[in-house]
């Protein structure tokens, strides 16, 4: 399943807020998990899972110093490393080193060449990648 979308994030200035709306506009569910303000949203139900996401209070996750806003969606890989690498090479720039999520996965962060913000992440268990 690699290079496939397998997760997305987006930070809130409101948690609660964030929330109710996309509980309320799309029926997502939400649980915390990891870090205080940290939350983990189940997407679709048993017939049709859909991919897993994120959310976090907006300037608790280590940022390139700009307001990013938006979804930041994790790309599932065979190898963090050669995927840093071919970012290098491309024109992007890695923001977040290779680092390990303690049972998830080793990940990486990066910008595109036009700025958006993208991680990358090989899986310690493939059934994770949504």
């Amino acid at each position: 399943m690699a290079n496939n979308i397998s997760h997305f994030h987006f930070d809130a200035d409101d948690l609660g807020r964030a929330r109710r709306f996309y509980e309320t506009v799309f029926g997502w569910r939400f649980r915390p998990w990891g870090p205080p303000d940290y939350f983990m949203i189940a997407t679709g139900d048993e017939e049709r899972p859909g991919i897993h996401g994120s959310m976090g209070r907006r300037g608790s996750t280590v940022r390139s110093g700009a307001r990013d806003g938006g979804f930041e969606c994790t790309v599932s890989v065979d190898d963090v490393d050669a995927t840093a690498k071919a970012v290098s090479a491309a024109g992007g720039t890695i923001t977040m080193p290779r680092n390990v999520i303690h049972g998830v996965g080793e990940h990486i962060q990066f910008r595109d060449t036009e700025g958006n913000v993208v991680a990358a992440m090989r899986y310690f268990d493939e059934s994770q990648c949504g």
